[in-house]
């Protein structure tokens, strides 16, 4: 796959307007695979990314194909704007939640995947952090047990590129948070682990 056949959208504020309904659906599909498993709706994910037009400082990265069709997507806002149940890990931990960005999730479709999407996101939001005079960079991964029943065989977690990026598991930062996973009737809550990484620049 060529340059030519993908551009990159760096997209802020009222800019996500147009973007929202496609982002929300984008991530429906690719969440609904292990190990979010989630089971979504395009009204939560309009409410969901609506935070992300209307905060200050926040970000988003969308990567669209030949056509226009939007085939990637990452995420990343203040912490301190972000909801209370990603702030208060941090506030229990005593670490300053307005020198953090929070690095939402990044998502691409299959047929997408490994063409370095990865790394862009990371450099592309690790860049916004510094711009915003940020010194933390930080995202959560929900705690899956490695024998989960709808773990796919030759699942590889990305704990390995995470690390390859500068970020420590931080054990003692956890959230909870709720969401419908497939086969079930409501939402339940979710363990999430935060991953952090610190800039001395």
């Amino acid at each position: 796959m060529t340059v030519a056949e993908h551009r990159i959208h760096e997209v802020t504020g009222t800019g996500l307007g147009p973007w929202l309904d496609g982002l929300g659906e984008l991530r429906i599909r690719v969440f609904r695979e292990y190990p979010y498993l989630y089971d979504g709706s395009l009204e939560y994910e309009r409410a969901y990314l609506i935070t992300y037009q209307e905060a200050r400082g926040a970000l988003v990265v969308l990567v669209t194909d030949a056509e226009d069709k939007l085939v990637a997507a990452t995420t990343c806002v203040p912490l301190s704007e972000a909801g209370a149940e990603f702030r208060e890990p941090f506030d229990r931990a005593g670490i300053d939640v307005s020198k953090v960005l929070y690095l939402g999730e990044s998502v691409a479709l299959p047929e997408w995947r490994g063409k370095g999407f990865g790394q862009l996101f990371f450099d592309l939001r690790e860049a916004h952090a510094r711009r915003l005079g940020l010194k933390m960079t930080a995202f959560c991964a929900v705690d899956r047990p490695p024998d989960h029943p709808m773990r796919p065989t030759g699942y590889r977690p990305l704990d390995g590129f995470w690390e390859s990026r500068g970020y420590e598991r931080r054990p003692e930062l956890r959230a909870v948070l709720h969401w419908k996973e497939a086969g079930e009737a409501d939402d339940t809550p979710k363990d999430l682990t935060f991953w952090l990484r610190s800039w001395t620049r």
